[in-house]
């Protein structure tokens, strides 16, 4: 692989054609690991998962899908029903009033449908730019780059963004660094390294490929 310098560092092409090649060899088959049948299940799994774990969401979304199966049955529900079911998880109150009223605009705004454009995903209780991106990109097959804090804190070890940046910097860096098509597997493929590997506390930089191009090895040296 010829790499290309200026001004004595690696340039960001040069960056993401490594970091690609080092990913696609870590996780060349990986996907999203929230469970779900369908979009609604995806979407509500999604605005689960903020700032809790994949695998906890994973244990309370088979009695919660069980029970509600369509926008209009969570539409319907007392929010305190919903609390039930997802009261393991943090911020379950103010989760479960936001699964109600976002149901309650699919069903008046959009035709019990899930919007397949961002802006409009936007307009949704509970949907960030984040679950927005998850959705279109799992969902419905749309290139985007969901930037969570595993792809933000990945993202500015490696250099492809500034330690100062915003979420949304961070995305737009990463869309004009990686080729669209590959958007959505490289989403995918920077969380499960920051997940497992790349760890916020504790990172397992031993025989880590990228360790020549990340700030946090030559910081902590």
């Amino acid at each position: 692989m010829i790499f290309y310098f200026m001004n004595g560092f690696m340039t960001n092409i040069s960056k993401s054609r490594m970091i690609k090649k080092y990913l696609d060899d870590m996780y060349p088959d990986v996907e999203c690991e929230l469970n779900f049948k369908n979009n609604l299940e995806l979407l509500i799994a999604v605005i689960l998962s903020a700032q809790c774990k994949d695998e906890y969401v994973n244990r309370v979304t088979p009695k919660l899908f069980n029970k509600y199966k369509s926008i209009d049955d969570y539409a319907n529900a007392k929010i305190s029903d919903i609390e039930i079911y997802i009261k393991s998880l943090g911020l379950y109150k103010s989760k479960s009033k936001n699964i109600k009223n976002m149901a309650i605009m699919l069903k008046k705004d959009f035709n019990n449908k899930i919007p397949n454009e961002l802006d409009k995903l936007l307009l949704l209780p509970g949907v960030g730019r984040k679950t927005a991106n998850v959705v279109l990109s799992v969902g419905f097959n749309i290139p985007a780059i969901a930037v969570d804090t595993h792809v933000e804190r990945v993202s500015k070890r490696l250099g492809l963004a500034d330690k100062k940046d915003t979420v949304l910097q961070v995305e737009k860096k990463l869309n004009k660094i990686f080729p669209k098509n590959e958007w959505g597997k490289i989403h995918h493929q920077l969380i499960h390294f920051g997940r497992y590997k790349c760890k916020s506390i504790n990172p397992k930089c031993d025989g880590c490929g990228l360790s020549k191009i990340c700030t946090y090895n030559r910081s902590s040296k």
